[in-house]
């Protein structure tokens, strides 16, 4: 196998880059942010995920960083309980936690930060300085919002998904120590607004909020003004879920709107191949990101190893991962409509995780 350019140093990159270096394949690692610009939000990783990561990652390390969810308890909006269900082995992780236990393995000279690459005329990878990049193939890792993907399918549709999310982290002890270890989700009785809780520690709590972007409205996006419309729209709400929102800083919260793609595109063209969300942005109800971009990693990595011919080995990859990535998208809009509705219409204690 000769040289390949990896495009992307999130949860993605990173990795494909670590089941590379299992079977010592020849990689260079591209990313447009900054080392210090890839902190971030938090995940959920159901049992699968936990298993393809632990080939990657030592256990015993992975786990300290971050907590197994015992039970999804579904609340309204003032704090009764509407069902719970017992989980499987979930875990949540910070991803700046993430990021660095998945670069450990990969030494500095094998990533360039602050690099953005696209297309010359001929599909080749060019530096923003008009360099062309020395590889056989590419593997296409840069986000939901690919921009090697929109150059190459120029006719596809991302749609903006009616939900939108604010996450952030808090360290309280306080508030750590009156929240068992498991995922807490309060809803608003009229649909469209919700409030997770996962403890990642004995002192760090996650917390994000999933809002109907057309009920409600953020029109200034500044820390301050954040904050005071959290406060606002959460006011009535349980006093757990009021007091996380009031002793956050704000600073670095990730907020962010959801999109899609109206209809998958292949996953591979000429010597270019994507995964993650590059491949099938995947929206955030279905807990399924990191594992599928794990699933990607492995699969992709076994058939360039098993496969002298290149787009043999592309081909087997889409036909083994499109079926389960299509499931999953299915199921995210399922619960995406079940968001939406009022609590009376909801199916009953639905898991906001999607499985194949």
């Amino acid at each position: 196998m000769n040289k390949i350019a990896v495009i992307g140093a999130g949860i993605s990159g990173l990795s494909m880059a670590n089941y590379l270096e299992k079977y010592n394949l020849d990689y260079h690692i591209y990313e447009r942010r900054q080392k210090d610009d890839l902190a971030g939000h938090g995940f959920l990783i159901p049992r699968e995920g936990i298993e393809y990561l632990s080939q990657i990652i030592d256990p015993s390390l992975l786990f300290k960083h971050g907590s197994f969810l015992k039970k999804y308890i579904q609340y309204s909006h003032k704090g009764k309980i509407l069902g719970e269900k017992d989980l499987d082995h979930v875990f949540a992780i910070c991803r700046l936690s993430l990021i660095k236990l998945l670069s450990q393995n990969i030494s500095t000279e094998k990533i360039t930060y602050g690099e953005t690459l696209s297309l010359d005329t001929k599909g080749k990878l060019i530096s923003q300085n008009g360099v062309h990049i020395d590889a056989d193939l590419a593997i296409i890792a840069d986000g939901s919002r690919s921009r090697i993907r929109k150059e190459i399918f120029q006719k596809e549709k991302m749609r903006t998904v009616r939900e939108s999310e604010v996450v952030n982290i808090i360290t309280s002890k306080e508030i750590a120590d009156r929240i068992e270890n498991d995922f807490m989700k309060f809803h608003h009785e009229d649909g469209g607004l919700t409030f997770g809780i996962l403890k990642l520690s004995h002192e760090t709590i996650l917390w994000y909020s999933q809002f109907d972007n057309k009920k409600y409205r953020i029109n200034e996006y500044s820390t301050d003004n954040l904050k005071k419309y959290m406060l606002e729209v959460f006011s009535d709400w349980h006093p757990l879920v009021s007091s996380i929102i009031k002793k956050s800083n704000y600073e670095n919260v990730h907020l962010w709107s959801v999109y899609e793609l109206e209809h998958l595109n292949p996953f591979y063209k000429q010597n270019l191949v994507f995964i993650g969300d590059a491949a099938h942005p995947l929206i955030p109800f279905t807990s399924q990101g990191v594992t599928s971009a794990l699933k990607d990693s492995f699969v992709l990595t076994k058939y360039l190893v098993e496969e002298d011919n290149l787009q043999e080995a592309f081909r087997k990859y889409e036909m083994e991962r499109k079926p389960e990535i299509e499931t999953h998208i299915q199921n995210g809009r399922t619960l995406l409509t079940q968001f939406l509705l009022p609590i009376s219409q909801q199916i009953e204690n639905i898991l906001p995780i999607s499985y194949k």
